[in-house]
């Protein structure tokens, strides 16, 4: 699945499960509202960093009662989240 699409799944699946909206999980991930909605536009692109930070906030964060979408390879969880944990 292209990058893209796989961040814009994730997030709708997880503002879905939570009754919120993508703002809100934008919000949570990076401090601003607006990223899936640019991120969703016809032209809509991020930066690899800035895909990998936020690859790494679903795995760190996802509900444990929400299964991991298919097709989206999953990265472990952080070193700092697991020491939480």
């Amino acid at each position: 699945m292209e990058q893209k699409n796989a961040l814009i799944k994730l997030a709708e699946q997880m503002a879905a499960h939570e009754g919120v909206t993508h703002f809100a999980i934008s919000m949570r991930a990076l401090g601003k509202g607006d990223f899936f909605k640019n991120l969703m536009k016809p032209n809509g692109d991020c930066r690899t960093r800035t895909a990998s930070r936020l690859f790494q906030w679903f795995s760190d964060h996802w509900p444990e009662d929400l299964e991991w979408p298919e097709g989206i390879p999953r990265t472990p969880k952080s070193e700092q989240k697991q020491e939480v944990a």
